[in-house]
């Protein structure tokens, strides 16, 4: 009988590296440690790696890297009719890390038939350190002064990592989820991670990829530079951003 080995994280080192990522279970699919801190440096490392982590609040943290890894092309999103309609509207506004702790809560928040979540109190201070030091970044998506949906995710060099997104009104994550592959296309970032699929995502283009090649980008992409921090639109958004008000764009 084949034992199940869960690599376990001394929190006393946040230096110390991963276990290899192909030493991870293939069921469940991906977890490969379990332990450790969520400092900023556990974190770095741990996406340079292509792992992330996931678990429930009051659980010990767990590590992950799936194989398959999902991924979108950032210059290959597929955008339905439906879609396309609704962003030749531009009756929204859009911004780049101007309310990222309103974005976690946003993603942190009960959703429909989804009662809790695991973007916990400890999940999402780490992740506010991430984007006080410049590696975590928002996409946040306005309508009459009011947030109304958003994505955050980690970036090392040109590798962006998709973590979470959320809607207030129809439609709200995707059109954050398009312009942020749009600015990512620009600014030459080939691929916005997934992590793991779901019909929203394929159906908006993402695919499978084989965990070596999707670890085999990360080393490359991480060794090359971005922009700095805060991150801000270099690509023509839509004309209501340049009126968005004041007084909607707010910091916890």
């Amino acid at each position: 009988m084949t034992s199940l080995r869960i690599y376990w994280l001394d929190p006393a080192t946040p230096d110390a590296a991963f276990p290899d990522p192909e030493l991870a279970l293939t069921q469940p699919n991906g977890l490969l440690a379990m332990g450790g801190d969520l400092s900023p440096q556990r974190l770095q490392r741990a996406y340079a790696a292509g792992i992330f982590p996931w678990y429930n609040p009051d659980e010990a943290i767990l590590w992950w890297c799936p194989d398959p890894r999902t991924v979108f092309e950032t210059g290959h999103l597929h955008v339905s009719q439906r879609l396309a309609r609704t962003l030749a509207r531009h009756d929204y506004a859009l911004t780049l890390d101007e309310a990222f702790g309103d974005v976690l809560s946003g993603c942190a928040a009960d959703r429909a038939g989804q009662p809790g979540t695991w973007l916990g109190a400890d999940m999402q201070a780490a992740y506010m350190r991430l984007h006080t030091l410049g590696h975590a970044h928002s996409i946040e998506v306005w309508r009459h002064g009011c947030l109304v949906g958003g994505l955050y995710g980690v970036a090392i060099g040109r590798m962006f990592f998709g973590e979470s997104m959320f809607s207030r009104v129809s439609d709200a994550s995707k059109i954050a989820l398009v312009w942020l592959a749009r600015q990512l296309a620009a600014w030459d970032f080939p691929l916005l991670d997934g992590q793991v699929g779901s019909g929203h995502l394929y159906r908006m283009g993402a695919y499978d990829m084989p965990r070596s090649s999707f670890l085999q980008h990360v080393e490359k992409l991480q060794h090359q530079s971005a922009p700095a921090a805060p991150w801000r639109f270099s690509i023509e958004v839509p004309a209501a951003a340049k009126h968005l008000p004041v007084r909607s764009r707010r910091h916890r």
